[in-house]
This record gives structure tokens, C-alpha cells and sequence, in this order.
């Protein structure tokens, strides 16, 4: 009786499945609590994904901040110096370096995850994890790279605020980090639907680094709004991170370019690439293996 009893206590266990994996799901099936579940596999990607960065580099870390600072060098020296491009009576060096630094982050969060599925594809073969976990360990990792550089930036803006050649902090440095968030979805949600389009159509990641490039002149880093012909402006308005950058770089220099209406239509794009990005990028993961 009593083995018979332990048998059924065995089977009962054996029955209590910690996972069941199901060929076919709904749509809008997205399993998001899934993603809580395997925080602790999210960050293990997040180290790996810094630590192989600059792995075996003297520099190390250290490129976090030679990169933004050279670009910056660069920008003064070329579009400032040279092409005398108007940066509103502000120091060029916090000019630049403010669009620079928002636009890394949108850009890398990107590029990053347009390419998910197809530098993981021995992984996905072999186990089975939240696919969307990938991504946003990208965002996760990006966002530690901007935090660095962010501090940068603090101590650009405070050298430069102390030497009284910009003027005081105000409010809207309280939406930075909606801001960030802005950015962060606008990545996510493009390089998602990129992503899962690259599986079929490999030609998109060559056109993405061209995109990326053509998007950065239609986005005010090197130049402000204000120089824009009026006639022309909504244009580079059109793009989703004119409000963002702008927005950014008032937070900081206090800029006659913010718009509060902007930001919403930022965030309206934010959304809907976030939601249309999750569906295909739900619909293609479970058959990508067969085509990457």
C-alpha cells in the first residue's frame, strides 16, 4: 500500500509542469508575465552582453566616453568652426553633445535589436526562454552605456553653468526620464519589426545602416529646429526624435524649441511600433529557426 501510495505521490509530481509550450497561441498571446519569470536569465544577458562589448580592449569602458567626446570634437570643429552652423547662442561643445548622446542611445538600442534573431539563432534553437528577453536586455544593456555618458554630460553642463555661459536649470529636467523612455521604446519597437522582417529579407540590415545615417541629418543634433525654413520644418518634425532631442537639449540649455505637443505625438509613435513591433515580433519567433 505504501509504494503504491508513493507511486501516485511520483506521478502527481511528474504532472506539475513548471512549462508547457504550445505550437499554436493567440495573436495578442504575448505571455508578458513570462519576461518577470526569467528577470534573473534577463540579466545574466545584460552582463554578457557588456562584459563582451570590449572584452580583451585596453580601453575597456573607457570608449564610453572617448566616443561621445570625440564626436563632439568633431561636430564643433566641422559643423561649428567651419560650416558655422547656429547653435542658438550656445556653447557648441554642450550643444552637440547633448543631441549626440540622446540620439547613441536611440540609434544602438536600434541597430541592436534588428538583429536579434539572427545572433541568436544557436540559442533559440537549443532552449527555450521568453524570446523578448533578448531585446530588452539590449535596451538594458544600452541604457547603462547612457547612464555613463549622461554623467558626461553632467559634467560638461556644470563647467559650463558655473562659467555663467548658460543659463539655469529649470523644470524640464523632471522629463528626462520620459524622455529616455521615449527613446528607449522608439528602438525597441522598430528594431523588433526590423528584426523579424531580417529573417526573410537579409537586405534590410544593409539598408538599416543607411537609414540610421540618413535619419541622424533629419534629426536636429548638428543644426536647431529654429534654422529650418518655417516651410520646411514639419518635415523634421514628422521624425519622431526631433521632439525628443529637442526636448532633451532644453532640459539642459533651456532652448525656445520645446513643444509639449510634440513629445505626445513621440510617444503616440512610441506606441504603436511598441505594439506592432510585439505582435510580429510574437508571430515570427516560431518559425524564424526555419528560415534564418
Amino acid at each position: 500500500m505504501d509504494r503504491f501510495n508513493n507511486k501516485t505521490n511520483i506521478d502527481s509530481q511528474q504532472d506539475e509542469w513548471t512549462e508547457i509550450i504550445t505550437p499554436k497561441n493567440g495573436l495578442f498571446d504575448l505571455h508578458l508575465n513570462e519576461i518577470w519569470r526569467y528577470r534573473d536569465l534577463l540579466m545574466l544577458f545584460v552582463k554578457r552582453d557588456f562584459v563582451s562589448t570590449y572584452k580583451q580592449t585596453i580601453l575597456g569602458p573607457l570608449w564610453f566616453f572617448i566616443a561621445p567626446i570625440l564626436t563632439t570634437i568633431t561636430f564643433t570643429i566641422v559643423f561649428g568652426n567651419i560650416a558655422h552652423l547656429s547653435t542658438e547662442k550656445k556653447p557648441p561643445v554642450i550643444f552637440y553633445m547633448c543631441g549626440i548622446i540622446a540620439w547613441n542611445y536611440f540609434a544602438t538600442c536600434l541597430t541592436s535589436t534588428s538583429t536579434t534573431f539572427r545572433d541568436n539563432a544557436t540559442i533559440f534553437g537549443k532552449v527555450y526562454f521568453p524570446r523578448l528577453i533578448i531585446p530588452l536586455s539590449v535596451i538594458i544593456t544600452n541604457l547603462v552605456k547612457f547612464a555613463i555618458q549622461f554623467l558626461l554630460l553632467i559634467c560638461v553642463w556644470l563647467y559650463f553653468l558655473k562659467q555663467g555661459t548658460i543659463s539655469n536649470p529649470s523644470k524640464s529636467l523632471l522629463i528626462l526620464p520620459l524622455l529616455v523612455i521615449l527613446m528607449a521604446g522608439l528602438g525597441l519597437g522598430a528594431g523588433m519589426i526590423i528584426s523579424s522582417l531580417t529573417t526573410k529579407y537579409r537586405d534590410l540590415i544593409f539598408l538599416l545602416q543607411f537609414g540610421i545615417q540618413l535619419l541622424m541629418y533629419t534629426t536636429p543634433i548638428i543644426y536647431p529646429l529654429s534654422s529650418i525654413p518655417t516651410k520646411y520644418q514639419w518635415i523634421i518634425i514628422a521624425n519622431p526624435m526631433t521632439a525628443i532631442i529637442e526636448s532633451f537639449r532644453h532640459a539642459f540649455l533651456g532652448n525656445d524649441n520645446f513643444l509639449p505637443f510634440n513629445l505626445f505625438y513621440s510617444a503616440g509613435c512610441m506606441i504603436l511600433l511598441l505594439f506592432i513591433g510585439i505582435i510580429i515580433f510574437n508571430k515570427t519567433e516560431k518559425t524564424f529557426i526555419d528560415t534564418v
